[in-house]
């Protein structure tokens, strides 16, 4: 057998034997690789810099060119290999004899040493393997103890027992042969000496499968793993990293002794994953096919056309959610700023608009997608939670949701308005900073969440009215609201041309999906069936999804750079709308933010196209989509006003507002106050509706402007405290 060959055998799941070293033999091999010219300056650095720095790290390619053999002994039999490194260190390192916390830490595993967690074996025991994940939990570090020292309390013999693993060893007996009194523990008892034994830090962690590479709705499986030493702490829930390490068991059951066993990772190193969408692979060949499909005039066409197929319209919407895929660009500015790149997209709209079906089909899409429903999740489901469990050997533990899973990818949260007030404003945060700030339980963290997200909800009333304004009827915290880039309305009206057209493609969808039901559909009678497929190739994806999501992903390493036609446009576009509201009497019509929102959107489209420079026709597309939407969630009578989104008061329910409190202060009396009816009437001198008289004597009541010492009648609080 040759000494590279790393396979196991995958009948019997026997291993192959490597190669066998004496411990002089392999302590000496590691003294040779550590002082050759590739590892003998960081050798010294460790030399130089020790107790401050204390691993040093290999890569395995470097073992591998150094010796095959060796390579091999390293994967099956990790434990003694990489005792024996280290012993070799601390010999090379004289100041360092005595202190075992020397490390050598390996990273950058072969390939099939990289395992997937759901196919982690019995055979992998013992070995090392590299298992990659999101970071679901972590504990507080901890101080574990490595060599424990005992006093006989009979003698005063001192014993030494080195720990293993996670169970604490006590001695079994005072050894004559180390000048003891040779009592077992039964006839003495052992004091654990705090101040003489060693003392590691450690952290558990528990590591679960990425998103992406599930399907069929599989849950992802997880494992758990230890970190020591100076890496510990450094790990925190929703990192993406690759645990590279030995695999162990531990038995279940304290009482009665279980044959089934738990599998736990002895993690020897980290590696974290900083560039988003890398684990997607792209070949020389992939990346030929996409920069050919970028040059095609009508690529972005094909990218939206891809969206969500099987429901009909929606064309603007489909749009702005292919820039979503693509994102702007997230900039550092030089005092430490961080200004996001990611496009937040909220989907209002009747019930039966398609919006869920939209939001499953962009998880799928988006190469990290992640769906959760605002009605199932707490606001700990979807930033973050404390938990005290048997994971955490009783101590609370920090565990990850679904915001901060969903990093550098798409978050996609349905019903948003079925969530209470307080996990609504939980997600505020990781809306504008990419940020999950944790206060809780003692536990006190920042965790990344710097993800897309993509809401739905349902109107105030379950659906739109149309004699009210739209604006009205969004039942979502202007706060939250205001944070999103684009808000888009689904209306659901009767009207007999579209009806048909909507009715046409579903019905012309299910009979595509009968026919591919049959295994020979050419069989059917009376069916022409390769007329019907032909007739709805519009169902099909204009784009492979397989292709389109590695086109996202190579799209997301280019950095599109503004040009001035770009910059000038949407400048123009900025100002000649803001110059609407210079009178006195005018409403606010945009803000800073929007112009954000159109910056990022403008970059998505270079993106998309695969073009470095965002140019003018980047911009115009843009400016469509915000004035898309800007023309139904923020007018009132024709006039545009910002703050409709932005405060949920527009100007004139302001200064109606202001006409009602005046009213009320001049026609109430001191004991009853002022009716109604009364209110109502002289409010329709003031050109204000009963309809609306009646809305904001209510909104001005929740909000304890009024109060109503009578039914019917009401007066200002201010001055009944005033008296």
């Amino acid at each position: 057998m040759q000494g590279g060959a790393r396979e196991s055998t995958a009948d019997t799941g026997e291993k192959i034997v490597p190669k066998e070293y004496t411990p002089e033999d392999l302590v000496a091999i590691w003294e040779e690789f550590l002082g050759g010219q590739e590892m003998r300056h960081n050798v010294n650095a460790i030399a130089d810099f020790y107790p401050d720095v204390r691993s040093l790290y290999v890569d395995f390619s470097a073992i591998e060119r150094f010796d095959p053999d060796l390579a091999n002994y390293t994967l099956i039999k990790p434990v003694i290999s990489i005792q024996s490194a280290e012993e070799a260190m601390r010999k090379m390192i004289s100041h360092a004899l005595t202190n075992p916390f020397i490390h050598i830490r390996i990273r950058g595993l072969p390939s099939d040493s990289r395992i997937d967690i759901r196919k982690l074996r019995a055979k992998h025991l013992e070995t090392f393997v590299s298992v990659e994940g999101l970071v679901r939990k972590a504990t507080e570090v901890r101080p574990k103890v490595t060599v424990a020292e005992f006093e006989c309390m009979r003698c005063g013999a001192k014993v030494f027992v080195e720990q293993e693993g996670m169970q604490f060893r006590e001695p079994l007996e005072c050894s004559k042969d180390e000048g003891g009194c040779g009592r077992g523990s039964g006839s003495t008892r052992f004091k654990l000496l705090m101040d003489k034994s060693q003392f590691v830090d450690t952290q558990k962690i528990e590591i679960q499968e990425p998103p992406e590479g599930l399907r069929g709705g599989a849950q992802p499986e997880r494992l758990a793993g230890y970190i020591d030493d100076d890496v510990a702490g450094k790990v925190s829930p929703g990192d993406r990293v690759i645990m590279n390490g030995v695999l162990k068991s531990i038995q279940k059951g304290a009482q009665t002794k279980s044959a089934l066993f738990d599998l736990t990772l002895n993690i020897n190193s980290v590696e974290y994953e900083e560039h988003e969408y890398e684990e997607i692979v792209i070949s020389p060949e992939d990346e030929m096919s996409i920069r050919e499909f970028a040059r095609s005039t009508d690529s972005f066409d094909k990218v939206v056309a891809s969206i969500s197929p099987t429901i009909y319209g929606y064309f603007q919407e489909k749009e702005a959610l292919a820039l979503q895929l693509f994102g702007g660009v997230t900039k550092l500015m030089d005092d430490g700023t961080r200004i996001r790149g990611d496009i937040h997209i909220a989907m209002i709209g009747d019930p039966g608009t398609a919006k869920s079906q939209i939001l499953r089909y962009m998880a799928t899409l988006a190469p990290r997608g992640i769906y959760t429903s605002g009605k199932a999740s707490s606001a700990a489901g979807l930033t973050a939670a404390a938990v005290k469990d048997e994971f955490g050997e009783g101590r609370w533990t920090l565990e990850a949701g679904a915001l901060v899973l969903a990093d550098k990818g798409l978050a996609c949260i349905d019903e948003l308005d079925k969530m209470n007030d307080q996990d609504r404003s939980s997600i505020h945060e990781s809306l504008e900073q990419g940020t999950i700030s944790v206060a809780k339980a003692g536990i006190t963290a920042t965790l990344q969440s710097r993800c897309a997200v993509l809401g739905a909800a349902n109107p105030k009333y379950g659906r739109f009215d149309e004699n009210r304004n739209i604006a009205e009827q969004i039942d979502l915290p202007p706060a939250l609201l205001s944070r999103f880039d684009a808000i888009f309305t689904l209306t659901d009206r009767p009207d007999a041309e579209y009806d048909r057209n909507v009715a046409v493609h579903i019905l012309k969808g299910h009979r595509r999906g009968e026919i591919k039901l049959h295994e020979s559909p050419e069989t059917i009678p009376g069916m022409d069936v390769s007329q019907i497929m032909s007739d709805t190739e519009i169902f099909l994806p204009a784009m492979d999804i397989e292709f389109l999501r590695k086109y996202v992903a190579f799209s997301k390493r280019l950095i599109p750079v503004m040009a001035d036609d770009a910059m000038k446009t949407l400048e123009s576009y900025y100002v000649n709308i803001r110059k609407l509201g210079e009178g006195e009497e005018s409403s606010v019509p945009i803000t800073a933010r929007q112009l954000e929102a159109l910056i990022r959107l403008s970059e998505a489209s270079a993106r998309a196209r695969l073009n470095p420079i965002v140019t003018a026709e980047d911009a115009e597309r843009a400016i469509k989509i915000v004035e898309y939407y800007l023309n139904k969630v923020a007018s009132e009578g024709g006039r545009r006003d910002i703050d409709i989104i932005a405060t949920g008061t527009s100007k004139s329910q302001r200064e109606q507002i202001y006409v009602l409190r005046s009213l009320v202060q001049q026609l109430a009396d001191e004991r009853r106050g002022v009716s109604l009816e009364e209110l109502i009437q002289k409010a329709a001198s003031e050109n204000i509706s009963e309809e609306r008289v009646r809305a904001l004597v209510k909104r001005l009541s929740d909000a304890g402007e009024v109060y109503s010492p009578q039914p019917g009648y009401y007066k200002l609080a201010s001055e009944e405290r005033m008296a």
